[in-house]
Order: C-alpha cells, then structure tokens, then sequence
C-alpha cells in the first residue's frame, strides 16, 4: 500500500477552458418553460444569462489560484487517491476536525469558513476555539479519483477518513458534516469512537420508522410537511442518480449547461434564498462549484454515490458526542427526540433562523459559531 502524502496544485489545461467555452457556444438550447416560476426547473432566461456570463465574464484562473492558497493533498487509500485540503492551525492545542461535504456541492463549500475555524483571533475569535483542518472531496468528486468497483458506500468513505485521519498523526480528532457529509461522518462516529471526540452534524438524519409521530410539536408538523413536499417534487434528480448514474452522467459529462442546471436548480431548492439563489451566492461561487464538477467530468462518478448508498442508508447507532445545527431550509430537519433514537449523546442542539441546506457557504459566520460551540464541549 502506498500511503504517501503528495502535494497537490490545481493546473488546468489552457484546452480544457478552450472546450468549456466551445461547448458553451454551441448550446442547443430547449424552448422556455410553461411557468413563470421554478416549478417546472431552472428558468431558461436564468440559465442562459449564468451561462452566458459563465462564457464571457467567469475567471476561473482567479479562482484556480485562490484555491491553490489553501495546502492541498492527493493520498492513496483503499486504492483511491483521495484530494484534501489541510490547513495546520498556528495555535497550540488546536483540535483536528475533518469537514465532509454531500451533493451536489464540494470543498469550496468550506472555504470561507477555514480561515475562521483554523486562526480564530484572526477573524475576531478566541485562540481556544481553534482547529486542524482537514477537508476532503468525496471519491468521485472534485479532485478525488473515481471508483472502477462497486462498493463505494457511505460506510467505506468513513473508514477511508478514519485512515486519513490516522495517516495525517491525529489521534483524537472531530468531524462535521452535511447532507451526504452527515451520513459519512454519522458513520464515522459509529466506527471509529476510539478516536472520534465528537461529531457536528447540520442535517442529522435517523431512521424514519423510528420516529414517534404522536404529540407532534408544530416545528415537527412544519418538518414532515415540507419533506412531503420534497419527496413530491424535489426528488427526481435522486431517483436518477441511485438508479441509473450512467445514463444521466452521460449528458452531464457533456454538456456544460446540462451539469450547470442539474446541479445551480438545487442551490435554488435548498437554499434560504428567498426564492433566488443569487440572493445569497454570487454567480461567481455558483460557477466555481460547478466547475468542481465539470472540469473533473464528475457527473457520473458523483452521481454513483446514490446508487451505492441512497436505497440502502446505514442508520447505525452513534454513541459518541453529537451536535446538532438545524437551519430552517433544510431539507428534512430533524426534531431532537427523532435525533435522540440514532445519535444516543447529544450535548448540543440549536435550531437556527436563517440558513439552509448549504450552511458553511450560505452562512459561514452563523456555522462557525455552531462548529465552536460544540466543539468547545468536548475538547
């Protein structure tokens, strides 16, 4: 096994933005919906004016060499090598933790918050709150290489971070993360409590056929409206890709619009926009995470990740130190006593006013302060 660290840089072939822009320009695009609203997907006028800045005003070498500020790493594990960003704290004591993004976001969702989280007197903060960062791409994500066997599951990406953890010198160490990023580090929890100080979730998740539905409080009543309002009309795009990730890969792989709807409609779903997701995100960021999909052709590989996990969630007891953040435009948002049937040591639980299913890119500042004041319970 190799299990050598090797420095990694974000370069770019000059031909692969020639392509993008290529494939932009010759867009065949389909006639405008039916709607004046969302209902039927990412409006047409929206899509074409994202794209057309996507082609004429997007600097991606900007962001290239923003991200190359940030350390970053390739290490095999399990036959994979696996991207991460790792940023050493300068300050003593400082805690490891290791942030796992879902779909269909990235690394770049963390970034805003890294600074804060790692140098916390920097930003205003108390040296005692401050952490070890380490950040991966999911295999088959951004920078990660992606699986050829089956087998890729939420379980095997836990026990790939707790042997990155363990390759990296950490010990003890905490970990925190949303949507696919709250499966992987619940299972991380389950499976490696010798080394896991406690975990930070801001989409907990239980088994549904565990939940007491009696008595509901209105908060639980607002919950199941609206995941009932999800399941409607917001899960076509999972059913896809945890049935058939080939067959949508292939036109998200070629087509640059295609990846780009596929993916910006759900930052208008889950986001707390306000009904417009350049409400809260610049087109600029929207365009960056779409890259991390685009530029590594990642619409298959990512996509896979349902078909190996989505039918078949591992909701295994987690007995380590649990924090909960809940951001009202969350997806599903668990009540705490549905929490409490998987996560059995839940010392933190905050529900929030603002903020969504992206919370460290919709409101860093806000997820900061959750991560700290967990963390800060547990040290």
């Amino acid at each position: 096994m190799n299990d050598a660290v090797r420095p990694f840089r974000i370069e770019t072939p000059e031909a692969d933005l020639v392509d993008l822009h290529g494939r932009l320009a010759r867009t065949r695009w389909p006639e405008a919906e039916t709607v004046d609203d969302w209902s039927q997907g990412i409006p047409l006028t929206y899509t074409r004016a994202l794209c057309d800045y996507w082609s004429t005003g997007y600097d991606w070498r900007a962001t290239e060499e923003r991200l190359n500020v940030l350390p970053q790493f390739l290490t095999e594990i399990d036959g994979l090598d696996i991207h991460f960003v790792h940023v050493r704290s300068p300050h003593p004591g400082a805690l490891p933790i290791v942030l796992t993004h879902g779909w269909p976001g990235s690394f770049i969702e963390f970034e805003k918050a890294i600074g804060p989280l790692v140098d916390p007197p920097a930003y205003g903060g108390d040296a005692a709150d401050a952490f070890d960062v380490v950040c991966p791409s999911l295999p088959g994500y951004g920078f990660s290489a992606k699986p050829t066997d089956i087998g890729w599951s939420v379980e095997r990406i836990a026990r790939a971070w707790a042997t990155l953890m363990e390759r990296l010198g950490y010990g003890r160490y905490g970990a925190q993360g949303g949507d696919w990023g709250a499966m992987v580090t619940a299972s991380l929890g389950h499976q490696d409590p010798d080394h896991v100080a406690g975990i930070h979730l801001n989409m907990p998740l239980a088994a549904p056929g565990s939940f007491d539905l009696t008595d509901l409080t209105p908060a639980e009543v607002a919950a199941l409206e609206s995941f009932a309002d999800h399941r409607s009309w917001g899960t076509g795009y999972s059913k896809e890709q945890s049935t058939r990730p080939q067959t949508v890969g292939y036109g998200l792989v070629d087509s640059p619009v295609g990846q780009a709807a596929w993916i910006v409609e759900k930052f208008w779903a889950w986001s707390d926009c306000d009904g417009h997701p350049e409400h809260v995100f610049t087109r600029d960021e929207l365009l960056d995470n779409v890259m991390l999909y685009w530029l590594p052709a990642a619409g298959a590989s990512s996509a896979r990740l349902y078909w190996e996990s989505f039918e078949r969630p591992g909701f295994d007891e987690v007995t380590v130190p649990t924090g909960c953040s809940i951001f009202p435009k969350e997806i599903m948002r668990m009540s705490r006593r549905w929490a409490a049937t998987r996560f059995t040591d839940i010392r933190y639980w905050n529900e929030l006013d603002r903020g969504g299913h992206f919370a460290a890119f919709e409101q860093p500042a806000a997820f900061v302060d959750e991560v700290r004041s967990f963390f800060r319970l547990v040290r």
